[in-house]
């Protein structure tokens, strides 16, 4: 395969990648970004270690979504991610499943 070839193929696989996000974000309550990948999940547990000095981050994450192109099955329903490097979550805003602050009932 040349490396033209491989950067097409790259590009599609995150194009589909992107596409497949869109679509399911909305199934899940956060966003979470590690130095190596990328998370949709519904429970994150994130626990600050430290060990010899150094401090690391340990999270668990339930019912979760891995954005990974060299990952076949991306749906999984535990991830334990261990990194030395930030984390970053977020609570995903979920509009339309909130109810509107003046309903009007009859």
């Amino acid at each position: 395969m040349s490396t033209e070839d491989l950067e097409k193929y790259e590009t599609e696989m995150e194009l589909q990648l992107y596409r497949e996000y869109k679509d399911i974000v909305r199934q899940f309550s956060y966003v979470v970004e590690t130095e190596r990948r990328f998370y949709l999940a519904n429970s994150v547990d994130l626990q600050v270690r430290e060990a010899g000095g150094e401090v690391y981050f340990e999270l668990k994450l339930s019912d979760a979504w891995v954005w990974d192109m060299y990952r076949p099955a991306r749906f999984v329903k535990n991830v334990r991610v261990v990194t030395f490097k930030d984390v970053n979550v977020e609570e995903l805003d979920k509009p339309d499943l909130e109810l509107p602050e003046n309903p009007r009932i009859t």
